[in-house]
């Protein structure tokens, strides 16, 4: 599914479930070794993935290990992200002469738990939820904007090393054609010259899940420098 919507210079890797036989390098094992037995099985499998991913990019299997808050730390020349939620694991990774980053996450299509909107959403990001909701039911609408916004995080952390919270973010979602833009409300990235200040990305809903993906290109930051202040690369 994730390849579906992920330019085609990356390599995925996804499984329902949990991989029994996944072997982790001894760094990896220390990054888990007082973690529960759910995030010790959540790890294992995505690990697995995103070995299975670089081998098919080329990139001989190696370890993964975790940098600043949790980040995976990909080969050299590499870019990549993991993810997982209840029965499903995946990795996307691509070399850096074809993608400056890449964020995905996945979750399971059910409604945010109460009060959870509340914290994660703009004010304008609540109205277009509720108009979506109205007229296409029957898509949790609101875990798809987390997830997005997770999606986010994940491709901006790696440029900037730096947090970023989900007011930071103004996303807008296109329905029909399965794409968003997320236009940041604080100082974007350097990037070949110029300021990334949206990443646009596509999400895709089915088998009782939501994903979402950011595989940002080399030469993007190029493209926002030919434009004005107001300017963004993609929707807004």
């Amino acid at each position: 599914m994730l390849e579906q919507i992920l330019p085609a210079s990356a390599s995925v890797a996804e499984v329902r479930g949990d991989v029994a036989d996944a072997v982790l390098f001894p760094e990896e094992k220390e990054v888990i070794s007082n973690a529960v037995e759910k995030r010790r099985r959540e790890f294992r499998t995505g690990r697995a993935c995103a070995r299975s991913a670089l081998v098919d990019l080329g990139v001989q299997s190696q370890a993964i290990p975790s940098g600043p808050r949790g980040a995976p730390q990909w080969p050299a020349g590499v870019v990549g992200s993991i993810t997982h939620c209840d029965g499903y694991r995946a990795a996307a990774v691509a070399r850096t002469t074809d993608l400056v980053t890449i964020g995905v996450d996945a979750e399971v299509d059910a409604p945010l738990p109460e009060g959870v909107l509340a914290d994660i959403a703009l004010p304008e990001e609540v109205r277009a939820l509720e108009a979506l909701a109205l007229a296409e039911p029957g898509l949790s609408w609101d875990r798809l904007l987390f997830s997005i916004k997770e999606s986010v995080y994940k491709a901006w952390f790696p440029l900037t090393e730096r947090w970023l919270g989900f007011e930071d973010a103004r996303v807008r979602i296109d329905p029909h054609c399965g794409s968003f833009a997320a236009r940041l409300l604080v100082p974007g990235p350097s990037l070949d010259g110029g300021e990334l200040n949206t990443f646009a990305g596509c999400w895709l809903a089915g088998d009782g899940l939501l994903l979402a993906a950011i595989g940002t290109p080399v030469g993007a930051g190029q493209a926002v420098s030919g434009v004005g202040a107001g300017g963004a690369v993609g929707k807004d």
